[in-house]
């Protein structure tokens, strides 16, 4: 016969007024709480509160108690549930906490956003009653739980252990996490190591130097940088960017990127046309080539620097053409057509090879032959001068706009494209000094800059313009007549004129304005 709400009614009165001390003489009293778990939904809410206020004066029903808690947190009502997880925390003491700690990951797997809510909440208070204990019960839910419970455990982590106070989160408690952690990324998810990471980086103990190094040796383990690159499977390729992504905010002056520069010198550069990308839009050669240009400030000492220069060398003159032929051997025009200028991957591999050249500066002068830096100067002669010209088209454009008028999209690219022309004007004019410098300091196109750029609202300078300089000198050609062939047209490919003339709003078209689709 089930229970009624009366006596459990009754039977509570029975317990709460008895003597803290005479407690343990009402068993049969707490057995017919217990046992309305077994009646209609009333009987369930009352139970849910009942069971875990006297839990803990009958510790030979302790078992008999959370199973029947449990059973209420499974039910198929809804709210019998909520309340059943409400009071949950109230079961968790001593040896008790893990157990709870498991159930309540196991509950994180619930559908219902008040329920799943209610986990999380007391979640964390038994967190602030035994972290570690607490730790025990996720961890074990992590490692050989449902993949829906993982998951959300993972993500429970990631998102509220930063959260947690520091009497929480002791230096035990944290050793305790990345202990665990090394254990779950034995074998994860692309998505589950990004979490898990993030874990790690948050935890105040890995802050140092020291910690920081401890991380990007985890990021190597599962980065496989001591096996060849397979470039036609996208999960390995998607496996190193995602791996290096987690690396970068890693790297400092005493935290090297060495390996990870290397690696992809060696096994990346050499592959990059063959790259195969895990997710269809992705620009897979440009994002391998920014990844690399932000790592590449943080080399240290390199046992390959030479062999590293001469890949990123080799690459350059691939993205870096040659003029195009004028003329044919009897003066008629052959003109072929104009090759394309991918700005952004020059940008990219501009910088990696002037951040690298500054471990070897000498490069360019002893280990390329005359030949072969004559060519390089003429590939870096006709892109700059082609340069100079865009430049100067992107600053007209941008001429005294100010405020929402910079906002639109079409002028967002173009304030991008200024950004990555004044880069690679700025790391090529140290190129051409003799002997090649090292000195000047960009911000990547793509990184945030710390100080509102006017540049493109100011009169350009004369050193801007390239006139009254050394690169005028080097570069820029005698204005040509009206009626002169002209050889620099606006860049296209990458840079493709997408957006067709304008005008300056004086009736006066300018070429083609290119749109840059791969920043």
């Amino acid at each position: 016969m089930a229970v009624t709400i009366e006596e459990l009614y009754r039977n509570y009165g029975i317990l709460a007024d008895a003597k803290p001390e005479d407690l343990g003489q009402h068993k049969y009293a707490y057995q017919v709480i217990l046992d309305g778990v077994k009646g209609g939904p009333k009987e369930k809410r009352l139970a849910a509160q009942f069971i875990p206020k006297f839990f803990s004066s009958f510790p030979e029903l302790a078992d008999a108690a959370i199973n029947a808690q449990l059973d209420l947190c499974e039910d198929e009502d809804v709210s019998i549930r909520r309340q059943a997880i409400k009071e949950l925390p109230r079961f968790a003491a001593g040896e008790n906490i893990v157990r709870v700690a498991d159930i309540l990951t196991q509950l994180l797997q619930t559908d219902d956003s008040a329920e799943f809510s209610q986990v999380n909440t007391a979640l964390v208070s038994i967190f602030k009653m035994d972290a570690k204990a607490t730790l025990r019960g996720l961890f074990s839910q992590i490692l050989q739980g449902e993949d829906i419970v993982r998951e959300r455990a993972i993500k429970f982590l990631s998102i509220k252990l930063k959260t947690l106070p520091e009497d929480t989160m002791t230096k035990e408690v944290e050793d305790y996490v990345f202990t665990e952690t090394k254990k779950v990324l034995e074998d994860v998810t692309g998505e589950e190591f990004v979490l898990l990471m993030r874990i790690l980086m948050a935890l105040k103990g890995l802050q140092t130097v020291n910690g920081r190094q401890q991380l990007v040796e985890l990021v190597v383990e599962q980065a496989f940088l001591e096996q060849a690159l397979n470039p036609a499977d996208p999960d390995t390729v998607d496996r190193l960017l995602q791996c290096t992504r987690q690396a970068l905010p890693l790297f400092s002056k005493n935290v090297h990127s060495s390996r990870f520069v290397t690696y992809f010198c060696d096994h990346v550069l050499p592959n990059l046309s063959t790259l195969t990308s895990p997710v269809a839009e992705l620009d897979i050669q440009q994002e391998v080539l920014k990844l690399l240009a932000e790592m590449s400030p943080f080399c240290g000492d390199m046992e390959k620097v030479e062999a590293n220069l001469l890949m990123l060398f080799e690459k350059l003159l691939e993205f870096m053409p040659l003029p195009p032929e004028a003329e044919g051997e009897n003066g008629e025009n052959t003109m072929s057509e104009e090759p394309k200028l991918q700005f952004s991957y020059v940008e990219c591999l501009l910088f990696s090879f002037h951040q690298l050249g500054k471990k070897l500066p000498d490069f360019l002068i002893d280990k390329i032959n005359a030949e072969r830096l004559k060519d390089f100067k003429i590939r870096l002669q006709y892109f700059a001068r082609g340069l100079q010209v865009y430049i100067r088209q992107l600053r007209v454009a941008l001429q005294g706009k100010t405020g929402d008028a910079l906002k639109t999209d079409e002028n967002k690219i173009k304030v991008v494209a200024l950004k990555i022309t004044n880069n690679i004007n700025v790391l090529i004019k140290d190129l051409f000094h003799n002997p090649p410098s090292y000195k000047s300091t960009v911000t990547l196109s793509w990184r945030p800059v710390q100080k509102a750029e006017a540049v493109a609202l100011k009169r350009p300078s004369g050193e801007e313009m390239g006139t009254g300089s050394t690169m005028k000198k080097l570069l820029s050609p005698p204005l040509p007549r009206r009626n002169a062939r002209q050889i620099y047209n606006p860049p296209s490919g990458k840079y493709s004129a997408a957006i067709g003339n304008f005008t300056n709003g004086e009736g006066v078209a300018f070429w083609g304005t290119p749109m840059i689709t791969d920043v």
